[in-house]
């Protein structure tokens, strides 16, 4: 198959090549929409979204009544997603002050609000009591306490989750993995700190164990990890309740599941997860005796992942003979650190005219930025390309944007929701008078935006 014959597994539901030989998604053209919004681009599928917030929530309701579904917004947040989320019923999962301010200000309702991380500082605690979320997951002694603290000066109870670290291998990139033993995040099973991290929350009146929670990685395909990982949640959950009287009621496995990224990944539907998921819970609250928890589950990657597509344009073509050509775009790792990060793997093709059954060539897809690790694409087999045309690179709705940043004076790009009544920014392009505005002996006149 020439590598411009686009598989539709890799790119949102509403995605085409109109008439012209221009990739359409939500009926609007990409082409249009670079000159309209300017290069790099960032276009979101809300038919996408939508579809991927149904096939959860209604997959895991119907394997197992008792589930909230919670947005991890660590993938990507922003206003316009959160109340798309929100009309979908679904929950948030926030790990830090900012990303609970933006919840806040979308409009969600605090009691569907889980606040995680392994170092909430104090203020940020205190914000989330003060809000009344619904769960605070606790990842250490020093943040029992503190919290603890906190909810007596606020003459309130926390309800809050214990991170179990498992002790489960995954097959993912090792920057991705968070179960296993050597790891910042969590409460080992296997040593005791985990027990300990119980007596110490139930000795405090101010907070209320109601369960535990783990996430062992993401960007996952095996259901072992996830049937492991239950096993090991509810085994210590009996355990707790044998010793100290604690019931389990809630009960979170996390999220992590995979997506595909390129045109050999054969992601698992929300089904197939739901089943796996729901059915080991089943199976082993049985063996314990353990009564049915509420069932939370966290997904990220797999909600906005495969709704996002990159938009960029070829600035500079340059052939190294027996070496290598590299096609030069006007991003990079300023807006997609993570195949520099973490060697993430992407896809792409010509958006602005089919270029299928034109003479292919392997190049590599490279950025601007003054490094040589700014590799989008390392080896890739592309239609002859030339300057001005756009790349559109699939499944870069997750982790891109919220780990962009201003290197090189980068301005953040424009992010775009698009469905057939027509397109809606979701978050503008970045102004110079963006990064002046934080350095005071710059800002020499107000911003103009």
């Amino acid at each position: 198959m020439p590598h411009d014959a686009m598989n539709l597994n890799l790119w949102p539901i509403d995605t085409r090549r109109n008439e012209r030989g221009a990739v359409e998604i939500g009926g609007q053209a990409l082409d249009v929409l670079a000159e309209t919004f300017g290069t790099p681009l960032y276009v979101f599928s809300e038919a996408e979204l939508r579809d991927n917030c149904r096939a959860v929530r209604d997959a895991f309701s119907d394997a197992w009544p008792r589930t909230r579904v919670v947005y991890a917004g660590k993938a990507g947040l922003n206003g316009t997603l959160i109340r798309i989320l929100v009309e979908e019923g679904l929950g948030l999962d926030v790990v830090s002050g900012g990303e609970l301010a933006l919840a806040i200000a979308a409009g969600v309702d605090p009691a569907e609000i889980s606040f995680h991380g392994n170092n909430k500082g104090e203020d940020e605690l205190r914000e989330a009591v003060r809000a009344g979320v619904g769960k605070v997951v606790v990842d250490n002694l020093d943040e029992i306490d503190r919290l603890a603290r906190i909810a007596a000066a606020e003459e309130t109870t926390v309800s809050i989750l214990i991170r179990l670290n498992p002790g489960v291998d995954v097959h993912t990139h090792h920057k991705i993995s968070t179960g296993i033993v050597d790891s910042k995040f969590g409460f080992p099973i296997q040593n005791g700190q985990a027990r300990g991290a119980v007596e110490r929350a139930l000795a405090h009146e101010s907070l209320r164990v109601v369960g535990y929670h783990a996430h062992i990685g993401s960007q996952l395909f095996e259901s072992e990890a996830y049937i492991d990982t239950v096993d090991a949640l509810v085994g210590f959950g009996a355990a707790m309740r044998d010793e100290f009287g604690v019931e389990m009621q809630h009960l979170s496995p996390g999220g992590g599941f995979g997506i595909a990224y390129l045109d050999e990944d054969e992601p698992k539907p929300a089904r197939y997860w739901a089943g796996v998921i729901a059915g080991s819970v089943r199976s082993a609250c049985d063996r314990h005796g353990m009564p049915d928890p509420v069932l939370t589950i966290e997904p990220g990657r797999s909600i906005v992942g495969p709704a996002g597509v990159a938009v960029y344009r070829v600035g500079s073509i340059k052939e190294i003979p027996g070496i290598r050509t590299y096609v030069a775009v006007d991003g990079g790792m300023a807006d997609n650190i993570r195949p520099s990060l973490y060697d993430a793997r992407y896809t792409a093709v010509v958006a602005n005219r089919d270029a299928e059954g034109a003479g292919e060539r392997e190049v590599a897809v490279v950025g601007k930025y003054c490094e040589s690790g700014d590799i989008l694409i390392e080896r890739i087999a592309l239609p002859d390309v030339a300057v001005g045309d756009l790349l559109a690179v699939p499944a870069c709705g997750a982790y891109c944007l919220p780990m962009a940043s201003n290197y090189n004076g980068a301005l953040r790009p424009a992010v775009i929701l698009v469905s057939p009544s027509g397109a809606r920014v979701m978050k503008r392009r970045e102004t110079y008078d963006d990064l002046l505005r934080h350095d005071p002996a710059l800002l020499l006149t107000p911003a103009s935006s």
